[in-house]
């Protein structure tokens, strides 16, 4: 049969000319593969944690890494450029996370796969480069493809987008080409910066029948899951300023986004992304690890498909050098493995770890595309596993508190209960409602939003920075000297003003600086712009993407003089001394420990340096004395420092320079190396190792599973830090009258203290036992109970003795006891057990009530419970209430 040339061609087929469903693999190299023949350069995905832009934290689009493009930051080196991208949207505009799992096509981490002109080609290219890609290339059924396009904005005094419009009728019915307003087809980076119109693509996915129901334009842009946009094309004409209004860009470029398991999802033919090959292996390892089947339940399938999803954001962050915490970026990640925890735990059954044993799955899945998956697999499962205990052990504190709030309340949980579960204990809302239900009961959850706002709205105000236009002074582009020279003569290009949590301060940007902005882990310098009497401090130095920022409480009266740009020298060598060891550190750690130690992090500063590496075991003392001898041997050597500039990547790797995982490289890179210290690198250092002086690991501990933190000093700090102990050891030594062997003399006092300590507890025994064989003759009968209630001569150890034994003997006795030691009250209530059993007396409801008397508080267990308390005064009073207990 002669085939119909209005249809695209299936071009995937097999021998037979039967179509054959494209992996997930092929359609994303397919993608690049067609963009590398129309002239662009594939490059890799930017890291999905961002380290050099303030106003995000993760990667949320794949246009973020060429923001200093389109902002005109830095030189355009490839006007054609295609990848995919790694991103996360979990905040801020782009808050999806509570859609993941729910429907079908939302996620937290997804890739984006994306072409771009930086000032070449313009919407005519783009639009038949796409066309031809989806119909041609993928053979997407062109009956099944609607556009949009920007329908204009009267109050931008915008008309509509009539050049896009008309380029999509050469291949298209105008019913088919749908003009939509500013919300959906005008794209913005934010409240300011490059703009313009866009033209999204949307496929139709739905069955004959249901076409035939509802023509397909009625459901574009209505959150139709079979009716969704694939391909978003955003023509960058213009910049919106900080007062709203538009200004037309010296350049015109092109961004595009194209949502990758959407895609997959419509190249082989499945109904949801989770469908498709891209989350069918990890849905399939859940399905094993639960023993349910996918496709059955619609709870548990929303499950499996949100863990599924979370496994992913979570992994691509580790992978990225961002682990889990309570603040920033970490704590988003935190946030994400704690729901995917949490639908387990709640739908699944799952009471125990699982989501680290799904890792190999992703990476042997992804791994070919994103090799720092498989690099980092241990590390990923190691934190994965320890922060799903912690959240559990979270679960079962947060269930007795809850349980606690149930019985302390009648009817309605009140919403600050329910908020402070969530905010102090990390209870989710949806948990605290689920078991009030059980029990027939409701949360407030009013009030409940009215504490969450509060605490978002203190969070915001905490975080809140605003920024106005950069006034321009002049043109041109920073070149930083900084390697080379601690002054410079300079002129400023830009500057603006900022408010924020530090108050009024201006940025301001030079055509030439000495000053090293914040980066790599080394601190931003501090310093001076001096122009005649003139002297403006510089408070800190940061990078806005690839921008060198000054921040300066107030702009020098001439913007258009000359200044001196001089950095604060004593602070930089500090700082510089710092880095340099810390280079030496992580080469002594990878030759000591073993080849699998990574650097996952560092702070270098000048007091300090931190360095956290991937290592499975506590270093050992006489491990960090080896390491110290090691780095000292290099200091003591004094090692010149090779400085190799402009190095293209290969050639650097080639040298045995690092790259760590998490950090964007260029072509060309900065190649540090010290003796057989080799790193890329991008920060300041000393010439020679010498000038370090001494060098002293001050601490190691544990950050998180996998990850050890090691914090030391050197130079002027190092001598400090020794000379102090030296100081405190000559303290030690007169005051033990100079004896011969020092440390014998400290262990024989530690002995004999030992020694006086168990001869004290003996006593305190004793004590206890005579007063075991006594006390009795203290107890009244009330009520056909026994009951004691008087002050004692113990401490607390020796209270809870004598009450345990008394708990032995007695099972029908009370004994309230108190105590005065060291200027503090204590109580002591011990219930026995006939009385808990027969009488539901609790230890811990008495305690409750006799404490207010000392001015403290307590708790324990039904049978046992204690309080300390300020004022002793207040045991008379309390032992005389005790006596009333059991009438």
């Amino acid at each position: 049969m002669k085939r119909r040339e209005d249809k695209p061609r299936p071009i995937f087929a097999d021998l037979f000319n039967r179509p054959v469903t494209l992996t997930a693999q092929q359609i994303r190299q397919k993608f690049l593969d067609h963009f590398a023949q129309h002239g662009h350069t594939i490059v890799p995905s930017a890291p999905m944690v961002v380290k050099d832009d303030p106003t995000l934290m993760f990667t949320n689009a794949g246009m973020n890494q060429f923001k200093d493009l389109f902002l005109g930051n830095r030189p355009v080196q490839h006007k054609r450029i295609a990848d995919t991208q790694k991103c996360l949207r979990v905040s801020g505009k782009h808050n999806d996370l509570e859609e993941v799992g729910i429907d079908t096509y939302h996620h937290t981490m997804f890739e984006m796969l994306g072409n771009w002109s930086f000032g070449d080609y313009f919407k005519k290219d783009a639009i038949n480069w796409a066309w031809e890609l989806l119909t041609e290339v993928y053979g997407i059924d062109k009956e099944n493809i609607y556009v949009t396009y920007f329908g204009g904005d009267d109050k931008d005094k915008l008309p509509a987008d009539t050049e896009t419009r008309d380029l999509w009728k050469q291949f298209m019915p105008e019913e088919r080409i749908l003009p939509f307003s500013r919300k959906d087809n005008f794209w913005e980076m934010g409240d300011t910066g490059p703009c313009g119109p866009c033209t999204e693509i949307h496929v139709d996915v739905r069955t004959p029948e249901e076409k035939k129901q509802k023509p397909g334009r009625d459901l574009v842009n209505n959150d139709h899951p079979q009716v969704i946009e694939i391909w978003n094309n955003v023509f960058m004409q213009f910049e919106r300023k900080s007062d709203g209004s538009l200004h037309t860009l010296p350049a015109q470029h092109v961004d595009t986004g194209m949502g990758f398991e959407r895609l997959c999802m419509v190249l082989q033919g499945k109904r949801s992304n989770y469908d498709t090959d891209v989350f069918q292996p990890l849905i399939q390892a859940i399905a094993k690890l639960c023993k349910q089947q996918y496709g059955h339940y619609e709870k548990s399938d929303i499950a499996m498909r949100v863990i599924a999803d979370h496994l992913r954001a979570i992994s691509f962050a580790i992978a990225d050098g961002q682990l889990p915490s309570n603040t920033g970026a970490g704590y988003v990640i935190r946030r994400i493995l704690r729901r995917a925890v949490r639908y387990g735990y709640s739908f699944l059954d799952l009471n125990e770890p699982f989501i680290h044993k799904l890792v190999k799955t992703l990476a042997d899945q992804m791994g070919e595309q994103f090799p720092e998956l498989c690099k980092q697999q241990g590390t990923i499962e190691a934190v994965v596993m320890e922060e799903e205990k912690a959240f559990l052990r979270t679960l079962e504190q947060g269930t007795r508190r809850l349980e606690l709030a149930l019985k302390e309340t009648e009817g309605t949980i009140p919403g600050h209960r329910a908020f402070e579960l969530l905010d102090t204990f990390g209870f989710p809302i949806d948990l605290t409602q689920l078991m009030a239900r059980e029990q027939g009961r409701d949360v407030d959850m009013k009030g409940f939003e009215v504490e969450l706002k509060k605490q978002k709205d203190r969070s915001r105000a905490a975080t809140s920075v605003t920024t106005g236009d950069w006034v321009e002074v002049a043109k041109g582009e920073t070149e930083f000297v900084g390697y080379d020279e601690l002054s410079c003569e300079a002129r400023i290009l830009r500057y603006r003003a900022m408010s924020g949590k530090g108050g009024d301060q201006f940025q301001i940007v030079l055509d030439r600086t000495p000053f090293y902005a914040e980066g790599g882990g080394q601190v931003g310098d501090k310093g001076w712009l001096i122009a005649g009497s003139e002297k403006v401090e510089v408070l800190d130095t940061k990078r806005e993407n690839q921008l060198i920022v000054h921040f300066c409480k107030q702009v020098p009266t001439d913007v258009n003089a000359t200044f001196t740009a001089q950095v604060d020298a004593s602070r930089r060598k500090l700082t510089q001394r710092n880095h340099t060891a810390t280079h030496l550190l992580h080469h002594a750690l990878r030759k000591h420990l073993g080849t699998h130690v990574e650097q996952k992090g560092s702070l270098v500063a000048p007091d300090r340096l931190r360095f956290d590496i991937s290592h499975f075991a506590k270093v050992t003392a006489e491990e960090i004395a080896t390491i110290e001898r090691e780095v000292n041997g290099m200091i003591h050597d004094d090692l010149t420092f090779e400085d190799k500039r402009r190095v293209p990547i290969a050639e650097a790797k080639a040298m045995g320079a690092m790259a760590l995982f998490g950090e964007k490289y260029g072509d060309e890179v900065r190649v540090v190396k010290f003796g057989p210290s080799v790193e890329l690198c991008g920060g300041t250092h000393v010439p020679r190792t010498g000038e370090i002086g001494a060098f002293r690991i001050v601490s190691e501990g544990a950050l998180a599973a996998g990850v050890r933190r090691l914090e030391a000093i050197t130079s002027v700090e190092a001598e400090r830090y020794i000379n102090e102990r030296l100081s405190k050891l000559d303290e030690v030594n007169t005051l033990l009258k100079h004896p011969a062997d020092l440390v014998g003399a400290v262990q024989q006092l530690l002995d004999r203290n030992a020694a006086l300590e168990k001869e004290l507890e003996k006593a305190g025994r004793e004590k206890v036992a005579a007063l075991q064989g006594s006390i009795m003759q203290q107890a009244r009968d009330v009520n056909g109970a026994k009951l004691i209630a008087m002050e004692v001569d113990l401490d607390a150890a020796g209270m809870k003795d004598l009450a345990f034994r008394m708990r032995e003997q007695h099972t029908d006795l009370l004994m309230v006891l108190g105590s005065s030691q060291d200027g503090k009250a204590l109580l002591a209530v011990m219930v026995g057990d006939g009385l808990v059993a027969g009488k539901g007396l609790k230890a811990t409801d008495i305690i409750k009530q006799l404490s207010p008397h000392i001015k403290g508080g307590g708790g324990g267990q039904a049978f046992f419970a204690t309080a300390g308390g300020k004022d002793p005064s207040g045991l008379k009073a309390a032992i005389v209430a005790a006596g009333s207990l059991l009438n």
